[in-house]
């Protein structure tokens, strides 16, 4: 059996054990440093042995440094060729013209032919380089020497169709097929021909264009069948080029067409580039440009068809003209026998016309919905006669602005008519909607209907979607849960959101326009008042329709106490309505999503009630505006949930005490202060006895601030020394009291009081002795300063150190 030892052996034993493990502990440290020592003093005699050198990495590798020489000495070569046939033709006779040129250039031709043999590829392809520069030289030596007489640019159209020739047929025989500059050059010299051919001969824009777009058509004929290599990129480059180029040429063509021939004509190279585009995004080959070409070529498609209906019609239908041609792309994305990805180009196509469509049309909603603002300056200046003069007063109507309503009617109708899919119609329908709403938002101005009836139109179509949005069920998502993230990529609003800021919306421009007279802003703010808050019983609207109807209500109030010529200080007592009805609209709603956006509605009310109130400089009338917003917000802090309203209220009633005194031209406030402190704080005392967690500023706060802050104001314009030194003496006891019973309050208020009549007496003093001090002096005071603050900081981070160092070592 084990044997225990009684306790005070146990603990004998145990001193033992410790004071051994020390004694190890203090050899194993001793031992530690020796160690420490030594390998530091050796550091320096290691650290000067000499590092293994490495070698020398090189910059650039053999074939790099191969192929610059080879490039290099190909390109000297065709500078010594020129600088020959340039300046050293002419002192020597014909057949020595031609046997150095013809002698050279053979023999350069087949100089390749050998070096391929020998495996040398990469001179062979410089050599074949200089050979194809010399045939360039030989074309313009025999232009020089025995076709002078020719036309530069027709000569120019041969050469380069048989330089094409040669090289092609160079770059295709059995010797030197294996080289792969011949032929992508030739590519490069057949796309001049056409063009050259058709300047030479003076043909027009429109048949240069014509051979610019034929060229395009080739190089993408020869991208299709060649394999990838040289050539085919050569030929990708040369089609994008040329049909860019054909491309832009056509279009300024069409655009400025000015009879139905020139436009049929510049319609015809269109729809010749939007073929190519179209049988490229055919083949297999281009599968992964099908889409872009397709999309290119129904853009091409529509611009062509567009432009011969705009020569034909008047300038207001050129954008219709161009929608309803979008919109006929959709009819060929029907059709089965086109691949998938070519009717989805065709698609995109019609919708990015759509789109280029409705961009057209903002500048004329823009005016609509931002154009009335400009009455805001104009209060009841006198109604002009009709609808579009009012909605313009301050801003430019666009041009060809007449069909604009039908441009938004037709992408409505293409959208509720085209989009079937289940994930989209949802979304297209929202679209529907707004642009419905864009359409009842002009339509008025552009049918220049009168002032009233537009007024009617829009309070009708403010009404309409504040409808709908009160009777949409909300819509369920239609997607299933297999549907991968992807499918939709944007979150678009739902049909109720959609339909509730549409009515937000037209509830502003209706409102600045109505401003024009008196009558008609009383009639439409009743009416926008009622309209959302007969809204605002739907709990899904609340949030937005509460709100707007109280800064409508407010609205109202203004306006109604301007037609009673009231002064603005009455007024601001008539605005006050609207927070009580939003504290009393907050209490019924409870803790639902409406209830921050009604008390922040009804805080903006009071303090444009307040602001109105200020503006009269009625000092009686201020403090009793704010007396009231002190007594709604204390009728809020009865809530449970908005408890801390009560400082707000404190806060209001403090400040309407010292408005009113200061109204009075009060000259010892004190009198009427402190007879409100005192009950104050005895309350505050009882507070805190009842609940010893309450803070003392909901205590003690309010009944110390309305004595010391108007006594400090007195102090402080006064001149004698009596009022200071009272205020002074009353400051130091409560921050006393404050610091003895750790309460913030106090001790903050009654410190900053303090600190503020100290400076209001030694002012004096202190100007005197900063006008006397040299300007050296604070400079150099703050200076020594922040060398305090930074030796201060520096012996903490070193203390800092060996406490970490100490704490290190212990285990």
């Amino acid at each position: 059996m084990t044997h225990f030892p009684p306790p005070a052996e146990e603990l004998r034993l145990l001193d033992l054990e410790l004071r051994q493990l020390d004694a190890r502990r203090a050899q194993l440290l001793h031992r530690r440093a020796w160690l420490v020592t030594a390998l530091q003093a050796a550091a320096p005699r290691t650290a000067s042995a000499p590092a293994p050198v490495a070698p020398p990495r090189p910059e650039a590798s053999a074939p790099r440094v191969q192929n610059v020489l080879l490039v290099l000495g190909g390109v000297l070569l065709t500078i010594a060729a020129m600088a020959f046939t340039l300046v050293s033709w002419g002192h020597m006779g014909i057949a020595g013209r031609a046997l150095v040129l013809g002698g050279v250039t053979v023999a350069v031709l087949a100089a390749p032919v050998p070096l391929l043999k020998r495996g040398l590829r990469s001179t062979a392809e410089s050599v074949a380089g200089l050979s194809l520069a010399l045939t360039v030289l030989d074309a313009y030596a025999l232009h020089e020497t025995a076709l002078a007489d020719v036309d530069t640019t027709g000569y120019l159209a041969a050469a380069s169709a048989v330089l094409a020739a040669l090289w092609t047929a160079y770059g295709l025989l059995p010797r030197t097929c294996e080289l792969r500059l011949p032929l992508p050059a030739a590519l490069v010299a057949a796309q001049l021909p056409l063009t050259l051919w058709a300047v030479a001969a003076d043909a027009g824009l429109f048949t240069i264009t014509a051979a610019v777009l034929v060229t395009a058509g080739f190089d993408a004929g020869v991208a299709l069948r060649v394999p990838a290599g040289s050539v085919r990129i050569t030929a990708v480059i040369g089609a994008y080029g040329m049909g860019a180029w054909g491309v832009w040429a056509a279009g300024w063509l069409s655009w400025t067409a000015t009879g139905p021939s020139a436009a049929a004509r510049a319609a015809a190279l269109l729809l010749l580039a939007a073929g190519i585009a179209v049988t490229a995004a055919w083949q297999e080959v281009a599968a992964k440009q099908a889409l872009g070409l397709s999309l290119a070529a129904g853009a091409l498609t529509v611009a062509a068809l567009g432009g011969t209906a705009r020569s034909a019609l008047p300038g207001a239908w050129t954008v219709p003209a161009y929608l309803v041609c979008g919109i006929a792309l959709l009819a060929a994305v029907r059709v089965d026998r086109l691949p998938e990805t070519v009717r989805a180009g065709l698609a995109r196509a019609s919708a990015a016309v759509a789109g280029l469509s409705l961009l057209w049309t903002l500048p004329l909603v823009g005016v609509a919905l931002v154009g009335p603002v400009a009455w805001a300056e104009q209060v009841w200046s006198g109604a002009p006669d009709g609808i579009r003069e009012a909605v313009t007063v301050d801003a430019p109507w666009p041009p060809d602005a007449q069909t604009v309503p039908v441009v938004l009617a037709m992408v409505a109708l293409v959208l509720l008519l085209a989009v079937r899919d289940a994930v989209w119609r949802p979304r297209a329908l929202t679209g529907v909607a707004a642009l419905a709403w864009a359409t009842a938002l002009v339509l008025p101005a552009v049918l220049e209907v009168p002032y009233a009836v537009g007024l009617v139109a829009l309070g009708i179509t403010t009404a309409g979607a504040l409808a709908a949005a009160m009777w949409i069920r909300p819509s369920e998502r239609p997607e299933t849960q297999e549907e991968p993230a992807a499918a939709s990529p944007v979150a678009f609003p739902t049909p109720r959101a959609t339909a509730t800021v549409l009515a937000l919306l037209t509830s502003l421009p209706l409102s600045f326009l109505s401003l024009t007279t008196e009558a008609a802003t009383l009639s439409v703010l009743s009416a926008l008042t009622a309209l959302f808050a007969a809204a605002s019983w739907k709990p899904h609207l609340a949030p937005v329709t509460a709100p707007t109807a109280l800064a409508y209500a407010a609205g109202l109030a203004c306006a109604a106490g301007a037609a009673a010529d009231w002064a603005p200080q009455y007024i601001a007592l008539l605005v006050l309505a609207v927070p009580v009805a939003a504290a009393l609209l907050a209490a019924r709603l409870g803790d639902g999503p409406a209830t921050v956006p009604v008390e922040v509605t009804g805080a903006l009310a009071a303090l444009l009630a307040v602001g109105l109130a200020a503006a009269s400089a009625d000092l009686p009338m201020v403090a009793l505006v704010l007396a009231l917003c002190g007594v709604i917000t204390a009728g809020t802090a009865i809530r449970p949930e908005r408890r801390p309203v009560a400082y707000a209220s404190a806060a209001l009633f403090v400040l309407a005490t010292w408005v009113r005194l200061a109204a009075w031209d009060i000259g010892t406030p004190e009198a009427y202060t402190l007879p409100v402190t005192v009950p104050a704080l005895l309350v505050g005392a009882l507070r805190r006895r009842r609940d010893p967690e309450a803070s003392s500023w909901s205590a003690y706060g309010p009944g110390l601030a309305a004595t010391l802050v108007p006594s400090l104001l007195a102090a402080w314009g006064d001149a004698h020394w009596t009022r200071p030194l009272l205020l002074g003496l009353a400051a130091l006891a409560v921050t006393l009291l404050g610091a003895r019973h750790h309460l913030k309050a106090p001790l903050l208020l009654g410190g900053t009081v303090l600190a503020l009549d100290a400076l209001h007496e030694l002012a004096p003093f202190i100007a005197q002795v900063t006008d006397a001090l040299p300007r050296w002096v604070p400079p150099a005071l703050a200076g020594l300063l922040l060398l305090a603050i930074g030796a201060t900081y520096e012996q903490r981070l070193r203390d800092a150190r060996k406490m970490r160092d100490f704490l290190g070592n212990m285990h």
